[in-house]
């Protein structure tokens, strides 16, 4: 059985409710990678792959290659995630995804989640990963309606709201991801990057892509929230 199908996780639902004061846990501890596993195709028949994620200056990186996720043991609905992360080198491509559950759901790699989109120029787009959502002007920012979808060969980008929300190469970004109930709130830099409503997930885990280049994160906290941001 593969590794990534027997770790346990941890049932860790933050309170939706209105009054309750605000809970801020760290999900990167700056020391290690203690509360998140990785899944990464390729090691399954080679398992001395060099690793995908690792802790270097206090920072979590990504390395890119091999591709893959770093996904957390537990399970959270109904909180801000505040993200400060750096394409250090050069630029590319990566994702937060939430609401993740089925591991390998699309082509054998991405887990069933709804991904924000992190590639470099590109933050704050929403990619729908066997899950789904809607947003204002859906035609305008997915395509045809025809040729919407979840799965694959399908029209699964949804266009941010904003151009030029990064910032330079080298710099650190703050993204904050907003998930209460159904709805799901971006900001890159405090600009207003996406809004969906009537997700079709409401909680799952949180996963980091490792998708081609190498990017720092020092920054991945969660905190309680009962409503989204107006």
């Amino acid at each position: 059985m593969k590794k990534y199908l027997w770790v346990t996780v941890i049932i860790f639902v933050f309170c939706a409710c209105k009054t309750a004061p605000d809970k801020t846990v760290k999900l990167f501890n700056g020391i290690n990678l203690e509360g998140w596993h990785a899944d990464i195709p390729d090691a399954d028949n080679n398992p001395g792959l060099e690793p995908s994620f690792l802790v270097r200056d206090s920072l979590l990186v990504s390395m890119g290659e091999p591709r893959g996720h770093l996904i957390t043991d537990s399970i959270f609905q109904n909180y801000r995630l505040e993200v400060e992360y750096r394409f250090a080198n050069e630029p590319g491509n990566c994702g937060i995804l939430v609401h993740a559950s089925t591991p390998r759901a699309l082509y054998k790699m991405f887990p069933q989640s709804l991904e924000v989109q992190m590639q470099y120029g590109d933050a704050g787009d929403f990619w729908c990963i066997v899950e789904d959502i809607t947003v204002p002007d859906m035609m305008e920012r997915r395509g045809p309606e025809e040729e919407w979808g979840i799965t694959e060969g399908k029209k699964r980008r949804i266009i941010n709201l904003t151009n030029n929300s990064e910032n330079p190469l080298g710099e650190w970004n703050n993204m904050k991801i907003e998930c209460v109930a159904d709805t799901i709130k971006v900001w890159v830099n405090d600009d207003l990057v996406n809004l969906g409503y009537n997700c079709t997930a409401t909680k799952g885990q949180i996963a980091v892509q490792a998708e081609g280049v190498e990017v720092e994160f020092r920054k991945l906290e969660l905190t309680a929230i009962g409503q989204t941001t107006p």
